[in-house]
C-alpha cells in the first residue's frame, strides 16, 4: 500500500526499463514527482520542472514519460501494486470470523497510517480522476480488492450467500477509498474519528454479509 513500492511502469513508450540504470532513473523521476505533488499538488506538476529537479534533460524525461498523465498513471499503478500485495498478505491466512475482523481492521490502520505518512497519495488520486483510463483502472482495482475480501469472508463464513457477499465486499473497498480521501482533508482528530467510524461500520458489514 505504499507509494514507495517498486514501480510497475506500463506507461513507458512501448518498452520496460530492463537495465538497472533505467530502473533507477524511473524510480528517481517518480520519487521527484511525488515530492512535487506533496509540496504543490498534482495540478502544479510540470514536466519541465520535473526534469530540472530530477537532474535530467526534458528529452530524456520524455523518453520515459511522454506527458504528465503518464507520470500520474505510473504513480497510481505503483500504489495499486503495493496495495494488492498488502491486502493479499493480510487476508490470505483468514479462516475465522475473528481473524477476518482483525485482518480487515489492521488493513484500515495500515492504510490510514500510509495516507498520513504520504500526503501526496491524496493528490495523486486527485490527478488520476482527470484521466478516464485511470478512473477505470481504479474501479478494476477496487473489484480485485473486493474479490480478495469476498474470498476471505467466504472462508470465515462458509454459510454466507455469495451473491450478497461479493457486492458488500466491493462496496466496502470503494467506501474505504472515499473515507481515506475525506479523512486526510480534515483536522487530524476528526480524520481519526472518521476512519474509526468507517472501520466499525465496515467490520459489522462484512461479518453480517449474506
Amino acid at each position: 500500500m505504499t507509494a514507495r513500492e517498486p514501480a510497475a511502469v506500463t506507461t513507458i513508450r512501448g518498452r520496460s526499463p530492463i537495465q538497472a540504470r533505467s530502473r533507477e532513473r524511473v524510480d528517481r523521476i517518480l520519487a521527484t514527482a511525488t515530492e512535487i505533488i506533496a509540496d504543490r499538488g498534482s495540478d502544479h506538476l510540470k514536466m519541465s520542472d520535473l526534469a530540472a529537479r530530477t537532474g535530467i534533460s526534458i528529452g530524456s524525461l520524455y523518453q520515459y514519460f511522454p506527458d504528465k498523465a503518464a507520470v500520474i498513471r505510473a504513480l497510481t499503478e505503483r500504489i495499486h501494486a503495493g496495495s494488492r500485495r498488502c491486502i493479499e498478505d493480510a487476508l490470505a491466512p483468514v479462516q475465522s470470523r475473528a481473524e477476518l475482523a482483525d485482518a480487515f481492521s489492521g488493513l484500515i490502520d495500515v492504510y490510514w497510517s500510509l495516507f498520513l505518512a504520504e500526503p501526496a497519495m491524496r493528490d495523486i488520486w486527485a490527478g488520476a480522476q482527470a484521466d478516464k483510463a485511470l478512473v477505470e483502472l481504479e474501479l478494476a482495482e477496487s473489484r480485485r480488492h473486493g474479490e480478495m475480501l469476498a474470498a476471505a469472508i467466504r472462508r470465515a463464513r462458509p454459510e454466507a450467500d455469495p451473491e450478497k457477499v461479493e457486492p458488500t465486499a466491493f462496496l466496502v473497498w470503494q467506501l474505504g477509498e472515499a473515507t481515506m480521501r475525506l479523512a486526510i482533508s480534515l483536522p487530524r482528530a476528526e480524520g481519526d474519528a472518521v476512519v474509526a467510524a468507517y472501520k466499525r461500520m465496515s467490520v459489522d458489514a462484512i461479518l453480517a454479509a449474506g
